[in-house]
C-alpha cells in the first residue's frame, strides 16, 4: 500500500490586532463628560439611575468616535 502525501500547507491563523488605545480614551472621556454634564448638569432633577445610563450613552458613543479618530489620525502614541 502506497503512502498518501503529506500536504505541507496550513492555513495561516488569524491574528487580531490590539484595540487602540485611543478608542478606549475616547470611550472613558466621554463617559465620563456624559456624566457629568449631561447628567448632572441637564438632568440633575432625575432619578440617580439616569446620570449612569448617561454616562453610559457617551461610553458607548465614545467606542466608534475612538475607531473613526484612529483611522482618520492614528494611535494616540
Amino acid at each position: 500500500m502506497a503512502k498518501r502525501p503529506v500536504s505541507r500547507w496550513k492555513p495561516a491563523k488569524l491574528k487580531r490586532e490590539e484595540t487602540p488605545l485611543v478608542v478606549y480614551l475616547s470611550a472613558f472621556v466621554l463617559g465620563i463628560v456624559a456624566y457629568f454634564v449631561v447628567g448632572e448638569l441637564v438632568l440633575g432633577s432625575r432619578p440617580h439611575p439616569v446620570h449612569w445610563l448617561a454616562g453610559l450613552a457617551g461610553a458607548v458613543l465614545g467606542v466608534p468616535m475612538g475607531w473613526l479618530w484612529y483611522r482618520w489620525r492614528g494611535d494616540v502614541i
